[in-house]
């Protein structure tokens, strides 16, 4: 935090949302976003606007020519803390555009002059931003909760095909001796929905979101290495089941656990780092993707 910002931001915590000076009585809250260059946590004492149950936040910059460092973070990387008052949740910043940023921006002037001498003082519109809760939804197009819901069912289909193992005693196949044709029937059905998943997040969600937000970059890059670690585990899992009567059992539960772990952690991971934003976001994908994320998605 700057100077001028941090005696604000530690009377604001430790005066549960209040402080004095020019700021006394005016809405304030804190938001922590990341440096779009440096990657490092920044955190600024900003005026807002609570309206439909979101909050929204106005980059004035106090009138300058160039919008203020905070603005070029979120919009590389949405993902952003709030504190209001005692209330501290992480949140998802998307500038609101056209007709309703200009609706926006009017009202807050109107209620706080100032904003609406900044303005005046710019060429630039100054930037509106919306401050969504990770977890509303509203009547959005939920696309984390989409996300979870494909996991789900892939790690419902992988405890199907660990039942087999385990409901089948120790040994080989005078046990079982239809045991692997039972396993590649569960093997061909997850494998397929797991590639084709995964197939629509590098072609379609994965250009849109580095399209719009660069700053995800970091989560992409890793999520996209996991695909192809998972790609490997796909077929490990095939030629694990393809000669199962003759294997010995003990073992191919023993891998079928360590790759449910590897899934496991995959999907948490993703669900952790995207889950809110798709949820924020999904409904602006589906009025109207950016068109430069279209063009790189086609491409994709």
């Amino acid at each position: 935090m700057n100077d001028w910002n941090r005696p604000i931001i530690e009377e604001f915590r430790a005066n549960g949302g209040r402080v004095g000076g020019p700021f006394e009585g005016a809405d304030l809250l804190l938001m922590t976003s990341t440096g779009a260059k440096s990657g490092v946590r920044h955190v600024t004492p900003l005026g807002y606007m609570a309206e439909d149950g979101l909050l929204f936040v106005f980059a004035s910059n106090a009138g300058a020519p160039n919008d203020p460092a905070w603005y070029h973070n979120v919009r590389a990387d949405p993902r952003v803390t709030v504190e209001i008052g005692t209330d501290v949740f992480d949140g998802v910043a998307i500038p609101v555009e056209g007709a309703e940023r200009d609706r926006l921006y009017t009202l807050q002037g109107e209620r706080v002059p100032p904003y609406a001498e900044y303005q005046r003082q710019t060429d630039r519109p100054i930037p509106v931003v919306a401050l969504h809760r990770v977890s509303e939804q509203g009547r959005e197009w939920a696309v984390g909760d989409e996300l979870v819901k494909i996991h789900d069912d892939l790690r419902g289909r992988m405890a199907e095909l660990r039942t087999e193992m385990l409901a089948v005693p120790d040994g080989r196949a005078p046990h079982a001796p239809d045991l692997g044709r039972r396993l590649r029937e569960h093997c061909v059905a997850f494998c397929d929905v797991l590639g084709e998943h995964h197939d629509n997040e590098e072609t379609r969600a994965f250009p849109l979101l580095a399209a719009r937000f660069p700053g995800l970059a970091p989560v992409i890059d890793r999520l996209r290495d996991e695909h192809a670690r998972v790609t490997g585990t796909r077929r490990a899992q095939a030629e694990l089941v393809e000669d199962a009567d003759s294997r010995d059992l003990a073992h191919v539960r023993a891998e079928l656990d360590r790759m449910t772990a590897e899934l496991d952690a995959h999907f948490a991971y993703e669900e952790a780092e995207l889950g809110g934003v798709l949820n924020v976001i999904g409904s602006l994908w589906r009025a109207a993707p950016p068109p430069s994320a279209e063009r790189e998605a086609t491409a994709g």
